[in-house]
């Protein structure tokens, strides 16, 4: 891996999982001493940063980290939603025994992983490794690729969401009730259930208000 591609991962990770918060000046100099590059190859880093919104530009200021974006949230649990009801219907029909066997493995590890100190990382991995799944095992993998490439302001409204312990046991209960759903082929009743899973908080005042920090000045 070329230098330019670590320090790319690095301030991804970083901006994703919150170290650097909306609003930070990514400065050059900082950055160059910090990752021991020169500027030049540092402002590839940058300008493809901003071309997938984890940072914008502004005059005098220069890179800052983006704040989060309610209505790009909002059309990607929009997305979501509209493509899991029906995923998940396609699945009800299809779901082989090894295929739940893997679903229930992976649920199993999530419902662990609640309640442990700092250890939200693991729940979200095993979150998208649940929804992964469905999409996979319903033939449907490429179109859950195609999301994460513009996940940036999603993802960070995820983990802000799921600071909450009562809020992880609220998801790995639905994620549950989904499962018993494709088992027991009550397509009906997945699609309000996927709606509430992805979209229910989205226009929460308790959360733009909580986290207004972190939130585009448009929200």
């Amino acid at each position: 891996m070329s230098i330019k591609a670590e320090i790319m991962n690095t301030l991804k990770h970083e901006i994703l999982t919150l170290s650097l918060k909306p609003g930070t000046i990514l400065s050059e100099t900082a950055l160059s001493e910090r990752f021991q590059i020169s500027r030049t190859p540092l402002r590839d880093v940058l300008k493809q940063l901003a071309l997938e919104s984890y940072t914008d530009i502004y005059p005098k200021k220069g890179n800052i980290v983006s704040y989060i974006d309610l209505e790009s949230v909002e059309q990607i649990t929009y997305l979501r939603s509209t493509l899991e009801k029906e995923i998940l219907k396609d699945l009800s029909s299809q779901l082989l025994l090894t295929g739940l066997h893997e679903l229930k493995e992976i649920l199993e590890k999530q419902r662990e992983v609640i309640g442990k100190e700092n250890d939200i990382d693991s729940f979200l991995n095993l979150d998208d490794a649940f929804h992964r799944a469905m999409y996979r095992l319903a033939g449907r993998e490429f179109l859950w690729n195609l999301i994460q490439q513009s996940n940036v302001h999603y993802l960070r409204y995820r983990r802000l969401h799921m600071l909450k312990t009562e809020k992880l046991e609220g998801i790995w209960k639905e994620h549950q009730t989904l499962l018993e759903l494709l088992v027991h082929k009550e397509t009906e009743k997945i699609g309000p259930l996927i709606h509430h899973h992805l979209r229910e908080d989205i226009h929460s005042l308790d959360f733009q208000e909580n986290f207004s920090e972190y939130l585009s000045k448009g929200v």
